[in-house]
């Protein structure tokens, strides 16, 4: 039996491995974990039998213990959301706290000798040289839950890292990539949360039209797979098929497929080095009939350099690309600022940074604090 615990668990990729555990034999739910919602928090907790929750809104604390039957350990906070991540009994914790609320969680889990499935890229965005060390002292694998990420830990495995020539990451190109560039600053957020083919949270899908997720996932996939910037490579897939490829020294290609449904990474990051029956049937390939790839648009998509930008300088820049992304996007969401000033307004902050190049974790969350103060300021002055 593996117990597992589940940070971030009423979100989009939370519930999705919580569905994957449902019909997964040999596991069960040892704890939960999530930012307010506490409703379908302590619908989970009943559902899954958890032995403990936390919330990280200490307001929906009481609310909470009133839902829960006796018998359930009841947590709140950031030290809450470190107790769940740190649970004696938990083999695996699958961390998709959104944002950059998930490095603690993450850092938390790996110091008490947690296998981590990671579902949050900031983690590695942040913080990639920490949190890789650290997996490296403690003997740990950090295995990847995103697509991409998924799909490359899997093609990796056909040959060894040293024959590696790149890595393809791929993307669907968003919910606005047949707007033309001139209309994009009249889009609304409502149809820019529009997505083609993945249903996820806001946040994500406004990242994933500004291309800002693949930035991230440049800088992630630097520190996972021990990679140069230079050999990470960017292609638009619309049909989300192919999730990514990884290219070895003789010109041979392998490819990870498979539907656009996140339950097939996360089973595998929950089942590895193993594979189970689930729930998510192979793609009909004949009734799909083309798989297309186009080079990324830098006009349309200028934060993929940045994503470059911050895995070629590595130190607090990862840091200060997150939080003002975070702010960014906050502030489109509400209205307070047009689509295309997203990327600018990181541009801007990332110009301003002084990078520190080795960072320890004060240092990484004074340059996150910073970061979203020069956001702040900006707005304030009327430059946001």
């Amino acid at each position: 039996m593996k117990h597992i615990a589940v940070l971030g668990s009423t979100g989009s990729i939370g519930v999705n491995a919580l569905s994957v555990l449902s019909h997964l034999p040999g596991y069960r739910v040892a704890g939960l974990a999530a930012g307010s919602n506490f409703d379908l928090l302590a619908r989970q907790a009943v559902q899954f039998g958890a032995e403990a929750v936390a919330v990280a809104d200490d307001t929906s604390l009481s609310r909470l213990r009133s839902k829960l039957p006796a018998g359930i350990r009841v947590l709140g906070g950031v030290a809450g959301i470190e107790a769940i991540a740190s649970l004696p009994d938990a083999d695996i914790v699958v961390v998709a706290i959104s944002g950059s609320a998930g490095l603690p969680a993450t850092l938390a889990a790996l110091n008490a000798g947690k296998t981590v499935a990671l579902a949050n890229k900031e983690s590695l965005v942040m913080a990639g040289g920490l949190v890789s060390q650290l997996a490296r002292r403690k003997g740990l694998p950090l295995l990847p839950v995103d697509s991409e990420h998924s799909a490359i830990f899997q093609a990796l495995a056909a040959g060894n890292r040293g024959e590696v020539r790149k890595v393809i990451i791929t993307a669907s190109g968003g919910p606005l990539r047949d707007v033309p560039l001139d209309e994009l600053d009249l889009v609304t957020p409502e149809r820019a949360l529009q997505h083609p083919t993945w249903s996820m949270g806001r946040k994500i899908t406004i990242d994933s039209a500004t291309m800002m997720n693949k930035a991230l996932e440049i800088v992630e996939a630097r520190w996972l797979f021990g990679l140069d910037a230079s050999q990470i490579e960017v292609l638009i897939h619309p049909q989300s098929i192919v999730h990514s490829m990884v290219v070895f020294c003789d010109g041979s290609v392998i490819a990870q497929m498979g539907a656009p449904d996140m339950r097939v990474p996360i089973q595998y990051a929950l089942t590895y080095p193993n594979r189970q029956p689930g729930p998510v049937s192979e793609p009909d390939f004949a009734a799909i009939g083309r798989l297309d790839f186009l080079a990324p648009d830098p006009e349309r998509y200028p934060a993929l350099e940045l994503g470059y930008r911050a895995a070629r300088e590595d130190g607090t820049l990862g840091a200060v690309l997150n939080a003002a992304n975070e702010v960014a996007v906050a502030d489109f969401l509400h209205g307070r600022i047009p689509f295309t000033r997203i990327t600018e307004i990181v541009r801007e902050v990332m110009d301003l940074h002084d990078v520190i190049k080795q960072p320890d974790l004060p240092q990484i969350l004074e340059a996150d604090r910073w970061a979203r103060q020069v956001c702040s300021e900006g707005r304030r002055l009327g430059k946001a």
